[in-house]
């Protein structure tokens, strides 16, 4: 594929994802008391919002060592490569949704012996575990641990326990598939070999290439149980790090919502940030709207105060932290929109 039609194709991306982003701030400013909106900064604790930022640093370190444990069956990645490759792409996806899954693989291998797209298996495989953690939170809130007094019984949290039991079925089943593509690699490939066989070469070659490395990529399925148990432990850290941060931005707001109400809104946020905006922009705004107002009965321009303050918090350190280590991985802003296009181009023969 030209690299004109990918830069084109983005540039589409871009501005569908732009007017959605729009279109979801709309909702999320409708009707709001801007008095009402500005007070709520006025009096937001602010000791608790640097420690949101500080507790994003922490996550991002947490999830780069995850990274690092998932890909050991593959290559050594030292922390320090795998958190500058981490944020780095989380940087890159703030401007160009996804790019961060197509970046990290590359920034990783091309110092490591790894080919790409088996470090992007790794990615696939961190989703997973992130999807799967977060549904084993909401059913220990749904379950196990005591209902909040404030929560309130609307038709939103019924759709969410729905969707949730949807999602956790769709991410098993997924996984489950992964597991069996790298436990019968051979008899697999043979297969898609078989039927790509019927593609002309220039297509053939190049996905089935792909699809063995794929599956290389996959080898964490046959690590140890201890590795096993060490990855599955940190998701948790990683997401308890990220409750922890949107507890503090509640606290900042006078909220008194227990710590585990934010296990519902975790829900919420992984719904709102998958949609494809710049920046996650709209799409987190409105999730955290959502979850405070249907879930727990706050008012709405607290919540809001709340939201825009944890989505700026939650991106901001990412992105200074990310310009920072962009001329240790040779590349500059531009550089970056080059490269994800290049990446993509790649991954589509």
């Amino acid at each position: 594929m030209a690299q004109g039609p990918v830069k084109g194709s983005r540039t589409w991306r871009l501005a569908l994802g732009g007017l959605l982003a729009l279109a979801l701030l709309g909702f999320f400013f409708r009707g709001l008391d801007w008095a009402a909106l500005r007070n709520a900064f006025a009096h937001a604790r602010w000791g608790y919002l640097a420690g949101v930022a500080l507790l994003t640093l922490v996550m991002y370190v947490a999830r780069a060592w995850r990274w690092g444990l998932l890909l050991r069956p593959l290559a050594e990645v030292p922390l320090a490569r795998t958190f500058s490759a981490t944020v780095v792409g989380f940087m890159a996806g703030l401007v160009i949704p996804r790019a961060q899954e197509v970046l990290r693989p590359y920034l990783v291998a091309r110092r490591h012996d790894l080919r790409t797209s088996a470090a992007f298996a790794s990615i696939i495989v961190e989703r997973l575990l992130d999807l799967i953690t977060v549904l084993i939170l909401f059913g220990l809130y749904l379950f196990v641990l005591p209902r909040p007094a404030q929560q309130t019984q609307g038709p939103l949290m019924a759709t969410a326990q729905q969707v949730g039991l949807l999602a956790g079925v769709g991410a098993l089943g997924v996984l489950a598939l992964l597991i069996a593509f790298h436990w019968h690699a051979e008899p697999i490939l043979a297969f898609c070999d078989r039927q790509l066989a019927r593609l002309p070469e220039r297509i053939a070659r190049p996905a089935a290439a792909l699809l063995r490395s794929f599956g290389e990529g996959l080898a964490i399925f046959k690590a140890p149980p201890s590795l096993l148990l060490a990855i599955f432990a940190q998701s948790f850290v990683v997401w308890l790090l990220i409750a922890l941060s949107l507890h503090c931005t509640n606290l900042a707001f006078g909220l008194t919502l227990p710590f585990h109400a934010t296990f519902v809104m975790l829900v919420f946020l992984t719904v709102g940030v998958a949609v494809p905006t710049p920046g996650m922009v709209g799409g987190f705004h409105a999730a955290y709207l959502l979850a405070l107002t249907q879930a727990f009965g706050v008012e709405r321009e607290t919540a809001a105060a709340a939201g825009i303050a944890a989505h700026a918090l939650s991106n901001l350190p990412v992105l200074l932290c990310g310009l920072a280590l962009l001329p240790g991985e040779g590349l500059t802003l531009g550089g970056v929109a080059e490269l994800t296009d290049k990446q993509a181009e790649e991954k589509d023969p």
